[in-house]
C-alpha cells in the first residue's frame, strides 16, 4: 500500500538515511529505493546499479544511492488534490531587472562571439510549511504525464519534481531519447501556434542529439516534431531511438548532457557563459537522474500465476534516465524553485521573463 511505501521512506527521513521514491510517466505505480546506510557514493563508469542523481555541472560528481531494498506501490489520487488552481505570485523587480539584463548579454554573445542558443535560469525562495511528502503527493495528482519523484541523501539534501524530459532510456541495446524545447501557456480549446523563435530553437536540440548519437547508435530514427503538454504548457518534442552498436552509456551521457535543451550551443561555450554569468549555483536542477541498470522482468501472460508461461519470461537490463527540470530543493523551511529558458536571437528578453514566470507555476502552486 502507498501509505506503507510513504512511512518506511518517512522513517529513513528521520534516521537521516537516503531514499528515492518516483513514478514514472502515465503509470500508476510509485516506486521506492532505499539505501541501508548514509554513505555517499558516485557514479564512476555507470556499470553498478541504483539510483542515480547528477548535477549539471558535468566537472562535480554523480551520486548513485544504493539498491539495498525496493518497493512499489498503487497510486490513486486524491480528490481534494487533482486540480491545482494557477496563481500569481508577487513579483521580484530586482529579479527581473537581473534576468531581463541577463538575456540581452546573452543575446549579445549569440550575435558577436559564435554563441548559437543559451538556456538562462533562475532560483525562486519561497516559504513553505508542507512537508516534503504532502508536496510530492500534490506532484503526483497533478502531474500524472511527468516523472515524479522525492530524492533525499542526509549529505546531498532534499529535492523534488515533475519532469516532462526523458535524457535516455536503453533497453539492452535498443535506445530512446528525445529533444524538448519550446514553450507555450495552454489556451484551453485552442492548439499552440509555433513561431520561428520556438521552431528554430527545437531544430537545434534535435540537430545536435543526432550529431551526438550518430558514432554510437545504428538505424537512428527521427520522429515527426509533435506539440505536448505539461501541466499549464505547451512543448515542441521530437523522439529519437536506435540500436547501440557498443553499450558504453559512459560516452554516450557525456556526449548528451547537458543538452542543448538546458545548456546551450556550442556546449562548452554556453556551459562557460552559464557558470560565469548566472548569479547562483544550479547544483542538480538541470541535471539528470533516475534508475541505472535496472534488471526488468517481462512475461509471456501477465497472470503471474500461470506457472506454464512463466517459463517464456525474458530479463532485459534496462536504464531509464530524465532531466532534471520543473524540480525544487527544500531547505530551512524553505523551496527553492529552479526555472529558465532557452535564448536564441529571436529572443524577446521581456518575454523571456515572462516565460520563466509561466514555469514557475509548476512547483509554486504546490508549494503555496
Amino acid at each position: 500500500m502507498l501509505h506503507d511505501l510513504f512511512y518506511k521512506a518517512k522513517n529513513h527521513f528521520k534516521t537521516s538515511k537516503p531514499f528515492v521514491l518516483y513514478r514514472k510517466p502515465s503509470e500508476s505505480t510509485v516506486n521506492g529505493v532505499f539505501q541501508k546506510d548514509d554513505v555517499l557514493h558516485y557514479v564512476e563508469d555507470f556499470s553498478k546499479t541504483g539510483f542515480i542523481f547528477a548535477p549539471f555541472n558535468t566537472d562535480d560528481r554523480i551520486v548513485l544511492l544504493q539498491s539495498d531494498e525496493k518497493h512499489e506501490a498503487e497510486y490513486i489520487a486524491s480528490e481534494s488534490i487533482k486540480d491545482l488552481a494557477s496563481l500569481s505570485v508577487v513579483q521580484d523587480d530586482a529579479q527581473k531587472e537581473f534576468h531581463i539584463n541577463l538575456v540581452h548579454k546573452a543575446i549579445e554573445a549569440i550575435e558577436n562571439a559564435g554563441v548559437k542558443k543559451v538556456v538562462l535560469s533562475r532560483k525562486l525562495e519561497v516559504g513553505t510549511r508542507k512537508s516534503a511528502f504532502t508536496l510530492f503527493d500534490a506532484l503526483l495528482a497533478s502531474y500524472s504525464n511527468a516523472f515524479c519523484y522525492l530524492w533525499y541523501h542526509p549529505k546531498v539534501g532534499l529535492w523534488l519534481g515533475a519532469t516532462p524530459e526523458i535524457l535516455l532510456r536503453t533497453e539492452n541495446k535498443q535506445l530512446k531519447t528525445m529533444s524538448l524545447a519550446g514553450t507555450k501557456k495552454v489556451e484551453e480549446g485552442k492548439a499552440p501556434v509555433w513561431g520561428t523563435k520556438e521552431l528554430e530553437e527545437q531544430k537545434l536540440v534535435t540537430d545536435y542529439i543526432v550529431a551526438a548519437l550518430e558514432s554510437s547508435v545504428d538505424n537512428l530514427t527521427i520522429s515527426e516534431t509533435e506539440s505536448v503538454r505539461a501541466g499549464s504548457l505547451w512543448h515542441l518534442r521530437t523522439s529519437v531511438s536506435g540500436r547501440l552498436a557498443t553499450y558504453n552509456l559512459k560516452e554516450i551521457i557525456a556526449a548528451l548532457h547537458p543538452t542543448p535543451a538546458v545548456c546551450g550551443l556550442p556546449k562548452a561555450q554556453a556551459k562557460a557563459f552559464i557558470l560565469e554569468n548566472e548569479n547562483y549555483a544550479r547544483e542538480y536542477y538541470t541535471g539528470f537522474l533516475g534508475e541505472l541498470n535496472f534488471k526488468e522482468e517481462n512475461f509471456r501472460s501477465s497472470n503471474r500465476r500461470n506457472r506454464e508461461n512463466q517459463a517464456y519470461k525474458t530479463v532485459k537490463n534496462t536504464t531509464s534516465l530524465y532531466v532534471n527540470l520543473r524540480c525544487m530543493q527544500l531547505k530551512d523551511k524553505k523551496a527553492l524553485v529552479y526555472v529558465g529558458g532557452g535564448i536564441t536571437h529571436e529572443s524577446d528578453p521581456e518575454k523571456e521573463w515572462e516565460e520563466t514566470v509561466a514555469k514557475s507555476n509548476t512547483m509554486l502552486k504546490v508549494v503555496l
